[in-house]
């Protein structure tokens, strides 16, 4: 693999295949700390049903073996895998359209009308690669290139998708 990619991109290029594979979407990978660095794994089931204990030990057996053999960390690691949650991040395309309609937080590595930090309705995501966020003074579009980081906020709307969505997958 390219020695031009993060570390994080590299494990998110070598275990994005095998989850797939198995069912699950990867959502973000992460890693973090210095003197015993955390590598986080978050993923969530390509079905929408909720994540279980016995998926996210799936999920770490299959990492852990994928990451021993080409071992793009040196040190020695913590491996946690975890599901998005309800107000979670979002970290793909797929993101913007998917949760079309609820309320995020955005956060911009540079700045776009004078500002870094946003908050207002997603309104997804158009063909030029421009995140729309509707706010009370109107519609902002934001380079999904510049995005820095962006995580849906929890509010009543999406609390009662998630359940809904939960309901369906268990009748």
């Amino acid at each position: 693999m390219s020695s031009g990619m993060s570390i994080e991109d590299r494990i998110a290029a070598l275990i994005a295949p095998s989850l797939e594979s198995m069912g699950y979407e990867l959502v973000r990978v992460q890693l973090q700390g210095q003197k015993r660095p955390v590598l986080q794994i978050m993923a969530e089931r390509a079905d929408r049903a909720p994540m279980t204990v016995e998926d996210c030990a799936d999920i770490s057996r299959s990492v852990s073996a994928l990451l021993d053999v080409d071992d793009p960390i040196s040190d020695a690691y913590t491996l946690e895998v975890s599901s998005p949650g309800i107000d979670r991040p979002l970290t793909r395309r797929q993101d913007y359209e998917r949760f079309s309609g609820f309320e995020a937080k955005i956060e911009t590595q540079r700045p776009v009308d004078g500002r870094k930090r946003f908050r207002g309705r997603l309104l997804g995501i158009d063909a030029s690669e421009q995140v729309r966020l509707g706010q009370e003074d109107g519609d902002l579009l934001i380079p999904y290139a510049d995005i820095h980081r962006a995580k849906l906020v929890l509010t009543d709307d999406l609390i009662a998708a998630a359940q809904l969505e939960q309901d369906d997958n268990q009748g």
